[in-house]
């Protein structure tokens, strides 16, 4: 008989066994198919901006340590993936670029790698596995219509292929320090014009930039192994930029489709996606708590917040999930445009303590347990109040995750002719680690 290893609310709890299902049980279940597969899982991440490297460097060592050992650490999430953005972007303590000029040839890297580049060599002593996604949030300002990294504007059509160039000088600088870059996304939030670095593309302008001049400078540069992700931005228009990008030379050129969540779920837009276009990766890029959303007075609602966004993402076809900031100061910051977030740890540096947020609880549920290379199994549950998804390990174990929006109540889990009872407590976050 199978066993299982019981976590709830970020706790172990005690585990128990499978029984034979003799009496062919019908209420209350929650059921899994291993033999009903989807998408493969690549990994959970997060970023290292310039704001959450800034406040790793404030650290004493013990914090660095213990901030490492939450990520990276054996009873931490386990995280294989960074996200790292290409020059400035919001959570940063200024605007800088790497080459003003555009010159990908005349590049210095000191400001940019500042504070980045001392947290992604204490976290690769610790996880020598880790990979970088790279995303800008604005080319250089002489490549633009509006000559400024914020507000908007667009890249000149004339500069693509110098665009193009320079993303792919980012790449080299990364992989020559020893960090492989096996993503980018060709513009964070291509619809919205900010007050921070932003840029404005069309699904007609971002086509042509990936398949005219991004594609084929990676291939150039011998990058032709770095997946490509359009769109980059939130769920509500992702179905309409997937299919206006990726007709036949689009589709080639694309390895996947980033998203973020701040409009919603739209997760049915987004299992659409996954059906029109079943070969390419959906990635989540960036995902956090937005302090004018949530009352964090109420742990438990940006805690299971994210946990809906993760199960629904990954129940669409999600392959691989970028949280945003590791860590900021207890303001959710510092950044130059004081838009502040939560992020999973909070750093306070007058008391010099590291505080571990509810959000950190959420990620652990899924990260800890589903691991690169399993696979997603199909679920059914009782109600829509028990949100869940399930994932096929390597190993040969199962994790299921179960999110109770709803009060106290009793359900069993049936896997291959055998339950187990389990009782769900209210407004519970449930892993079920299964053997």
């Amino acid at each position: 008989m199978r066993q299982y290893h019981l976590f709830i609310n970020g706790e172990a709890q005690s585990g128990g066994v499978f029984r034979p299902d003799s009496t062919e049980r019908e209420n209350g279940l929650i059921r899994l198919y291993p033999s009903q597969t989807d998408q493969v899982w690549e990994g959970f991440g997060g970023a290292v901006t310039d704001s959450a490297a800034y406040v790793f460097s404030l650290m004493q060592p013990e914090q660095q340590q213990e901030l490492l050992d939450a990520y990276f650490g054996a009873d931490g999430l386990g995280y294989t993936l960074l996200r790292v953005p290409i020059d400035s972007c919001d959570f940063s303590l200024e605007q800088y670029e790497a080459a003003p000029d555009g010159d990908p040839d005349r590049f210095d890297m000191e400001r940019p790698l500042r504070y980045i580049l001392p947290m992604l060599e204490a976290i690769r002593k610790r996880a020598p596995g880790i990979t970088l996604m790279l995303s800008p949030w604005s080319p250089p300002k002489c490549f633009k219509t509006n000559g400024k990294r914020h507000g908007g504007g667009k890249c000149k059509p004339e500069h693509y292929a110098a665009w193009a160039e320079y993303i792919c000088r980012y790449i080299r600088e990364f992989e020559d320090r020893g960090f492989p870059v096996s993503r980018i996304s060709l513009q964070n939030e291509p619809h919205a014009s900010q007050t921070w670095d932003s840029c404005l593309w069309t699904a007609e302008e971002e086509r042509a930039f990936l398949v005219g001049a991004m594609k084929p400078a990676l291939v150039r540069n011998g990058f032709s192994g770095v997946q490509v992700y359009i769109w980059d931005h939130n769920k509500e228009r992702v179905l309409e930029r997937a299919l206006e990008v990726l007709d036949d030379e689009g589709r080639r050129a694309a390895d996947g489709i980033a998203f973020h969540w701040y409009s919603g779920d739209h997760f049915d837009a987004l299992r659409r996606t996954h059906a029109l276009f079943p070969e390419k990766k959906l990635l989540l890029s960036e995902n956090c708590i937005e302090y004018s959303k949530f009352d964090l007075k109420d742990p438990v609602l940006p805690r299971n917040a994210i946990a809906h966004e993760i199960l629904g993402d990954l129940e669409c076809g999600t392959n691989a999930f970028f949280d945003w900031n590791m860590v900021l100061d207890s303001r959710g910051g510092p950044n130059y445009v004081k838009n502040y977030c939560h992020a999973p740890l909070l750093y306070n540096e007058s008391e010099g303590v590291l505080r571990r947020q509810s959000t950190y609880d959420s990620l652990w549920h899924f990260a800890r347990f589903i691991v690169p290379g399993s696979r997603r199994i199909l679920t059914s549950s009782f109600t829509s109040e028990v949100e869940t998804t399930a994932f096929a390990r390597p190993d040969g174990a199962v994790a299921l995750v179960l999110l109770n929006r709803g009060a106290r109540r009793k359900a069993a889990v049936s896997l291959g002719g055998e339950l187990a009872e389990i009782t769900l407590p209210a407004r519970s976050l449930v892993t079920l680690l299964i053997l």
